[in-house]
């Protein structure tokens, strides 16, 4: 029995990130906001094994291909009218990734828009004030992808600064944490601490060109995982508030525990989506760094990004 055609258009939207990549199915009512259909995830780990060294390893190559079939049957499910797919870090600074977006094409149809980091992080930044009522305060938006971090600083009409960090989680991880299966080293926060006080001077000069600022808003997995710690369980893509508060005391007892829980351990515990058990440990660094050069007190976790971006984009244009 086939579903009939609706007569309002709907749009799907692919975010194809380094660690995840995400579908967005909504339908464009008259008068209404965009009514969503379909909110999904995968973990695909585009940049695992090979980021580094700047490829894309043979078993995610493959796992992108599989995953974007599976896109391609829900998109084709739910009628999907117009589709935008982006490709952000793994794809636009590999060897192999013009080839996997032909690969993408070849086997799917599904055209893939590699965009670069300025792009990337105007899209948060759209995708963020879907969901966080920033006001006239200046706040410090960030992503931690896989293979970069974007940085804004921005309030609910204003982008001040904004710039995109080739040094996301998985560089990280194989950089400072190449043997996850352990606690994280004390001499590998001492170095990852000293990495990003070089790496990020563009980020502190801007801070305090701009500051102060109102607080942190973060919109990428290692983010949602911080807030599902704090509430002790794992909520469903669908269930996520567009924003979630994570306290800082919260934050710092748990990133204390990542600190020197073992791989196992850090996966038991309460709200741990399991695939980010390591990464995470690398990426809380990144955060506990931020919140300490920025002054910054206020954690809240996003759950829109790039993909609420663009529909805002599309909506407005």
């Amino acid at each position: 029995m086939h579903q009939a055609p609706s007569t309002n258009p709907r749009l799907a939207l692919i975010d194809l990130g380094t660690n995840t990549f995400h579908l967005l199915i909504v339908e464009i009512r008259p008068g209404q906001p965009p009514h969503e259909l379909l909110r999904t995830k995968a973990g695909v780990r585009l940049g695992e094994g090979g980021i580094s060294r700047g490829e894309i390893a043979e078993a995610p190559y493959a796992r992108a291909l599989h995953t974007l079939a599976g896109f391609k049957e829900e998109i084709e499910l739910h009628q999907a009218t117009t589709v935008r797919a982006t490709a952000t870090s793994a794809m636009r600074v590999t060897r192999n990734g013009p080839q996997l977006v032909q690969d993408i094409f070849a086997q799917t149809g599904i055209e893939v828009e590699v965009i670069g980091g300025e792009r990337e992080a105007e899209l948060i930044a759209a995708g963020i004030r879907r969901a966080v009522p920033l006001g006239q305060e200046k706040h410090l938006l960030v992503d931690i992808g896989g293979g970069s971090i974007e940085f804004i600083i921005a309030d609910a009409d204003t982008i001040y600064w904004k710039q995109s960090f080739e040094i996301g989680a998985q560089r990280l991880l194989d950089q400072f944490f190449p043997d996850p299966s352990g606690a994280f080293p004390p001499a590998s926060l001492v170095a990852e601490l000293e990495f990003l006080a070089d790496a990020l001077a563009p980020l502190t000069a801007a801070v305090a060109a701009h500051g102060p600022l109102a607080g942190l808003v973060g919109s990428s997995g290692s983010f949602d995982t911080f807030a599902d710690l704090s509430v002790g369980q794992v909520r469903r893509e669908a269930d996520l508030p567009p924003a979630t508060a994570i306290p800082l005391e919260s934050f710092r007892q748990h990133f204390a525990q990542l600190l020197v829980l073992d791989h196992d351990q850090r996966v038991a515990l309460p709200g741990m989506f399991p695939m980010r058990a390591n990464m995470l440990v690398v990426a809380g660094v990144v955060i506990y760094f931020v919140l300490k050069t920025c002054d910054l007190t206020r954690i809240t976790a996003s759950a829109y990004a790039l993909k609420e971006g663009l529909l805002a984009e599309m909506l407005a244009g």
